[in-house]
């Protein structure tokens, strides 16, 4: 049988001179669509209709079809097709129900189909009456929840969740269904909790329990009271928190796990040798080839939770042995109308089995570092604006952790060290880094080191100034911690100040071509300032002396990009224009580095000169600047100007 007649509910090929035949359901949706009550020459025509299993396409293709005058002429007949549907819900035959829940989500998806333009009013108007509207919701909603909560079949919950999917996301901006009015008054939060509680339903259901979840919660989010914002808020329940956490932790995962699989199967053959002998010539395509869909609702709804929920930081630190899943078939699920988002749950098998044995000798991990690959694999590319959204929301997640003191105690515990493999993007210039160099230190580092990946790797034409600057405020609250707590973190801090100083060059090389889009300003202050930081407090948190004298270094050596970063703002905030006060904020913060470079480099000269030395090592650099440290005190050279600068990012 064709696709057209398929679609037309067509059952076989006839003559031309004899009617096609047509399938009995399809019939009876010809009759709804007609001007008269189906019901009236045949008292059990609903009955009948959801013994018949739904044709989805030809439903909605004439939902879709219908113009604005058959509208008001076949409304009363949909909305008793909507009523009925609801009424169905209750019955003990569960083809009944399937086959409601089927026609449900064909109503919604047609009417809104056809309807795009219309308001919310009018769309509840012709699906279920305005003036019916809350107790034909109020039914809907009960059912579904009894559904969901009940000892029915998996399938049957399955439709349940997928049908609110289908609800939810039937306009293209959330906010704008007006039918989730009702799914806001009659709730269904704690049907979600239950399946997501349950060991059994979350491996079943507990993907759509949580993007579901996640979109609700986006409802009106910033416009009304959003119960679900509420309840999410306040949710305490170990057990609830953990499944939750598994869920995101197993979508994750296998996002990370096709990921590798593809690189791995790119590594080998003809393609690998031949791109190993023309350099990177063929980078590109590689990339392209190892792109894997990324999900954004499973990172919207770890977002909300990390958000709203601090209890749910301590999801962020269990941990688990890290193991490879091996793909498995799932369980069919029934035949829906829509696959919400574009995405489709993963594999749910280990959180069916959350007890595993430990191995002393299996490296562990937990949902933090299980996220920290997701996002370092995300950002590598930023070109196309479904990735640059993703990598953005992941720079989200990662402020709402770096601003919680417990996630900020848990990342610099140095008794819980982990070796993270992040991923990183291939560059000409460097060697790819091998797994079994990592070592096992706390998750700060790979936090730091996630984010001089992303300084170094992205410095591009198109350049993605809000994700800098989220990712500068990043480092500079982590710091803040450490300052205050009195953390000496053994990081290599000179890898941080060398991707931040070449971020500095790249803003004085393309100033012209920013500054048409962006304020660079504000950007190269903050950077400055986290020199400030280092400068003045690295007493507190920097691991030892020799650190300072790397700093130093890094500064004197690199001295050039400050001069022209100080010249060029010494220019636009002398000058009358757009950015002048931003620029004479960078003038101000630059004190304290110009101070360093303008002590330093006069010793430097000096002795070079007496040595008759072109080029000094950086032994010998550092050895001035440890003997010039001795005898005068760097901090009095700009103490005032530095504390008065620096207190306004502290």
């Amino acid at each position: 049988m064709s696709q057209v007649e398929k679609k037309a509910g067509l059952l076989r090929r006839t003559s031309s001179s004899k009617k096609p035949l047509k399938e009995k359901v399809v019939l009876m949706y010809d009759e709804i669509f007609a001007k008269e009550d189906p019901a009236k020459n045949n008292a059990r025509f609903w009955d009948e209709l959801f013994l018949m299993k739904v044709n989805l396409e030809y439903l909605e293709s004439k939902l879709e079809s219908v113009d604005g005058e058959e509208v008001q002429r076949i409304q009363d007949n949909i909305n008793s097709l909507f009523h009925h549907c609801v009424q169905a819900l209750g019955e003990e035959h569960q083809i009944k129900v399937v086959n409601a829940l089927q026609t449900l989500c064909a109503l919604f998806r047609g009417v809104h189909q056809k309807n795009k333009s219309a308001s919310g009013f009018d769309i509840i108007n012709m699906l279920m009456g305005f003036d019916k509207a809350e107790q034909r919701m109020k039914d809907l909603m009960e059912r579904l929840d009894s559904l969901l909560c009940g000892d029915g079949s998996e399938s049957l919950k399955s439709l349940c969740l997928k049908l609110l999917l289908c609800l939810v996301t039937v306009t293209d901006n959330i906010s704008q269904n007006t039918i989730l009015e009702y799914v806001m008054i009659n709730s269904i939060f704690e049907a979600i909790l239950q399946i997501l509680s349950d060991v059994s339903s979350r491996g079943q259901h507990g993907y759509d329990a949580v993007v579901l979840l996640a979109l609700l919660v986006n409802y009106r989010k910033y416009e009304s009271v959003n119960p679900y914002i509420v309840k999410l808020s306040i949710v305490d329940d170990e057990p609830t928190l953990d499944g939750m956490g598994m869920v995101v932790h197993q979508a994750l995962t296998e996002y990370n796990r096709q990921y590798k699989d593809k690189e791995e199967e790119n590594q080998g053959g003809f393609f690998s040798t031949l791109t190993s002998m023309v350099g990177s010539m063929f980078i590109a395509d590689a990339d392209e080839k190892l792109s894997v869909q990324t999900n954004e609702a499973i990172l919207l709804a770890l977002y909300e939770a990390v958000h709203l929920n601090r209890n749910f930081i301590t999801v962020l630190a269990q941990s688990h042995p890290e193991i490879d899943i091996p793909t498995t078939p799932t369980t069919p699920t029934p035949t829906t109308p829509t696959t919400p988002l574009g995405t489709t749950p993963p594999s749910l098998d280990m959180m069916n089995n959350p007890e595993l044995p430990l191995d002393p000798n299996l490296q562990t991990s937990n949902l933090l570092i299980t996220f920290l690959k997701y996002a370092s694999i995300v950002m590598q590319d930023t070109k196309d604006e479904h990735r640059l959204n993703s990598a953005r929301l992941c720079l989200i997640i990662l402020t709402c952790i770096a601003e919680d003191q417990y996630a900020d105690a848990f990342l610099h515990d140095d008794n819980m060290n982990f070796r993270v493999n992040l991923h990183r993007m291939p560059m000409r210039h460097r060697k790819k880094a091998v797994d079994k160099n990592i070592p096992s230190r706390p998750l700060v580092c790979a936090v730091l080191d996630l984010m001089v990946e992303f300084i170094v790797t992205h410095m591009m034409k198109d350049f993605p100034m809000d994700l800098y600057l989220r990712c500068v405020q990043i480092i500079h609250k982590l710091l803040c911690y450490q300052k205050k707590c009195r953390i000496r973190l053994h990081y290599t801090w000179r890898e941080l100040w060398s991707a931040l100083i070449n971020l500095l060059k790249f803003l004085l090389s393309n100033e012209t071509t920013l500054l048409a889009k962006h304020n660079i300003f504000h950007l190269a202050l903050l950077v400055v300032n986290l020199f400030n930081m280092f400068i003045t407090y690295g007493d507190t948190f920097l691991p030892t002396s020799n650190s300072y004298d790397e700093l130093y270094y890094e500064i004197v050596r690199m001295h050039q990009v400050f001069d022209n970063l100080y010249c060029m703002v010494l220019r636009v905030s002398t000058n009358t224009g757009q950015w002048k006060e931003a620029a004479s904020k960078v003038t101000h913060a630059l004190v304290n580095v110009r101070a360093i470079i303008n002590h330093f480099n006069p010793k430097i000269e000096s002795y070079a000169a007496v040595n008759h030395i072109s080029q000094l090592s950086e032994e010998q650099v550092r050895s001035i600047s440890l003997n010039v440290r001795k005898n005068v005190s760097l901090n009095t050279l700009s103490q005032d100007v530095l504390l008065k600068e620096f207190s306004t990012i502290s």
